[in-house]
């Protein structure tokens, strides 16, 4: 698509340099705009479902950052009203319905990592930051269907891919569900009308949603509006970003601390260095090839690289400096170091003993006693670097006059701490 066209704008010859672009709707158009005004508008939605996002969420962060460098204006828009349906995109089940509370929580949460990569201050271009229950609740649905519905084919909306694919698979979608397509469409006329915004960029699942609010915004406004989607992010065993051993790669570090963060970009597989520096730092393009082209022990040092960028982006410079230390004294030098991921065990857990097994649970380097099991006859489980040989090995209160480090696999280490009433 983009890479038979001579892009001739800054922002979007990087994106695309940097493997950002899986497709546009008028990427000639897009080029053209962005020429003319550097001060392109552009937004990214994200629905409170969770906490936090996840590292699968940074590729469209990172857009919006590189937009703001090159003088654009960015929107993060967060859905405290869509969130009330949920996004069927390619999912094979109807997402759970959230509370009200739950749902204005998730928002306050997100708020605090956008800051981290967009700049909201006193700027030119400064970013801004706007919730959709602020118009999608004042909606009156009659007049809503008879203004605007009108506007959608059932027989188009039921060609896209992300719907196509559930009906194929004879799995049930909502009409609740359905009418999420109308208000994402709305959303992109609201800013619109409100920013003057211009661009939609979000994931490759997203390309039937935002396209139709291009084609709302033609036959409302009569504007031209664009769309942009990032590909897929996988990692070379073939995951989708956002996970590592049935975890979620969370951003906020009350839900994944910043050392296990940097572990997880640290874990990189050697094929995936060069890819995940062009997307996920500000390296220079050149030298992102040149880490990523390293062998042998080197492409461990593009690792750490790797891992200290990104970290640095996400919790800061200090949290990222931290990680790599505790990272040294635990693999080079065989350390305890309390800034570990850490457990708290209570003194009930310990009457009046516990298990090794129900440790390894416990710690979250297993999801269950047959799994932990499995580990400790693969030698892959340490309990203070000391392999252990039986599941049924017996700890005490004892055992914890001082913090115990377990281990799954030369990677993954936890204390736990005995819990104090002081």
């Amino acid at each position: 698509m983009h890479k038979d066209i001579e892009i001739k704008s800054e922002f979007l010859r990087v994106l695309s340099s940097r493997g950002f672009i899986h497709d546009c709707t008028d990427i000639k158009g897009l080029d053209s705009q962005q020429c003319i005004n550097k001060k392109l508008i552009a937004y990214v939605g994200y629905d409170a479902t969770a906490q936090s996002l996840h590292v699968g969420h940074l590729v469209n962060i990172m857009m919006l950052r590189w937009l703001q460098k090159f003088g654009g204006q960015p929107i993060t828009l967060i859905g405290g009203g869509t969130t009330r349906i949920g996004d069927p995109s390619f999912r094979s089940e109807e997402r759970p319905i959230l509370s009200i509370r739950n749902i204005n929580s998730n928002v306050v949460s997100l708020r605090t990592i956008f800051n981290k990569y967009l700049n909201y201050k006193n700027e030119p271009n400064k970013a801004l930051m706007v919730d959709n229950e602020s118009w999608l609740t004042e909606l009156n649905y009659l007049e809503f269907l008879r203004d605007f519905g009108k506007h959608f084919s059932i027989n188009r909306m039921l060609s896209f891919d992300s719907v196509k694919t559930r009906l194929d698979r004879e799995q049930s979608l909502s009409f609740l569900e359905f009418n999420y397509m109308l208000l994402q469409a709305y959303d992109f006329l609201e800013l619109n009308r409100k920013f003057n915004c211009s661009l939609q960029i979000g994931g490759s699942d997203q390309w039937g949603n935002i396209v139709s609010g291009i084609d709302l915004i033609r036959r409302i406004s009569n504007k031209h509006a664009f769309g942009l989607t990032s590909p897929l992010i996988t990692t070379a065993d073939g995951k989708k970003m956002g996970k590592s051993h049935g975890k979620a790669i969370w951003l906020n570090p009350k839900l994944l601390s910043p050392y296990e963060f940097w572990q997880f970009w640290r874990n990189t597989d050697d094929s995936d260095v060069t890819r995940f520096l062009l997307l996920y730092t500000e390296l220079p393009y050149d030298d992102c090839i040149k880490y990523g082209a390293l062998k042998g022990q080197q492409i461990n040092d593009a690792k750490i690289l790797l891992a200290n960028q990104i970290t640095e982006l996400c919790h800061g410079k200090t949290a990222s400096m931290k990680a790599n230390t505790t990272a040294v004294k635990v693999f080079q030098h065989g350390e305890i170091d309390f800034n570990l991921p850490t457990q708290r065990i209570s003194l009930n857990e310990l009457k009046p003993m516990i298990t090794i097994s129900q440790l390894l649970i416990k710690s979250g380097l297993v999801s269950s006693g047959k799994e932990a099991k499995r580990l400790i006859a693969e030698d892959g489980a340490r309990y203070n670097d000391k392999l252990i040989t039986s599941p049924n090995l017996q700890l005490t209160e004892k055992d914890f006059k001082s913090p115990i480090k377990l281990s799954a696999g030369k990677k993954r280490h936890v204390l736990l701490k005995l819990e104090t009433d002081q």
